[in-house]
């Protein structure tokens, strides 16, 4: 599933690619992908005659930015923006068509069909689901040290999936928590309420700066994620545990061992990130 760095990298060519096109009609071919308004009918006819202004990001889901109304778009697994001429044939899994006055065409495909998308009025998606519940956004000033901790600290849970629930912390997924967690020397098992205030802020460091150079990348094509261009990122290049089981870790040389937290695939070095157990309160 995209994370934070891949759909932001999709919002930055969106807007390049959209920003003041104007809506003539939109086409959908699968009804699910849309859940709200319930109707599919009613979405094509609220967004016709529309200009999309801008797009922006909450965690992993896009808001494009009409004039008067708001689409917050989820990507899940594998679904992709692309931009095309009208009279350009339509590729398999192609669901969602916004048709513009220009004679070009956003195409939203969708291999595994999972991705969602719901039409706001503006104001309405940020108190709305799926956008009310998420929690802070790990790149903007108000990710402070303290305020990672104020809402973490105290939990008796497991710092992996901590980071993975999107009410705490949006955008991080099973790669850069990885990542991060790896590079704060701290083992994806330990408690929260464990950790010293050292620990602390070396996660709050790595959060940010793997999520910077993720973003300044591209993001991680792993499987099949390219952004609205059609580029893939290239920061799996940079990937230094995700994905590198039995390869040696970049800090002590021990081979990098895969194991399961909380349901997801977790890569670590034991030697870098010892299970310690004692309690730090």
């Amino acid at each position: 599933m995209p994370e934070l760095p891949e759909v932001e990298t999709v919002r930055r060519t969106l807007i390049e690619l959209v920003a003041g096109k104007r809506i003539e009609k939109v086409t959908v071919k699968l009804p699910r992908i849309i859940q709200r308004p319930a109707e599919p009918e009613q979405f094509a006819d609220a967004l016709a005659g529309h200009t999309i202004q801008t797009v922006e990001r909450r965690g992993k889901f896009l808001r494009i930015i009409l004039d008067g109304l708001v689409l917050v778009s989820h990507l899940r697994m594998e679904g992709r923006y692309g931009v095309f001429g009208s009279d350009e044939p339509v590729e398999l899994h192609t669901h969602v068509i916004f048709h513009f006055d220009d004679g070009t065409d956003l195409r939203y495909k969708d291999v595994r069909q999972f991705g969602t998308m719901h039409l706001f009025l503006p104001g309405e998606d940020l108190v709305s689901l799926p956008l009310g519940k998420l929690g802070m956004e790990p790149l903007e000033p108000a990710f402070t040290l303290e305020a990672l901790r104020e809402r973490l600290q105290k939990r008796a849970t497991r710092i992996k999936p901590l980071l993975l629930n999107q009410e705490h912390l949006v955008g991080l997924g099973n790669i850069y928590v990885d990542e991060a967690l790896f590079q704060a020397r701290i083992h994806p098992e330990r408690n929260a309420d464990s950790l010293t205030a050292a620990e602390w802020r070396r996660l709050h460091d790595s959060i940010r700066s793997t999520l910077e150079r993720a973003v300044e990348a591209g993001g991680s094509s792993i499987k099949s994620y390219v952004n609205g261009q059609g580029e893939m990122g290239m920061f799996q290049h940079q990937l230094l545990v995700y994905g590198k089981r039995d390869m040696p870790c970049p800090s002590c040389s021990k081979p990098i061992e895969k194991l399961v937290v909380g349901g997801r695939g977790t890569h670590i070095c034991k030697a870098c990130q010892p299970l310690k157990k004692r309690v730090k309160r």
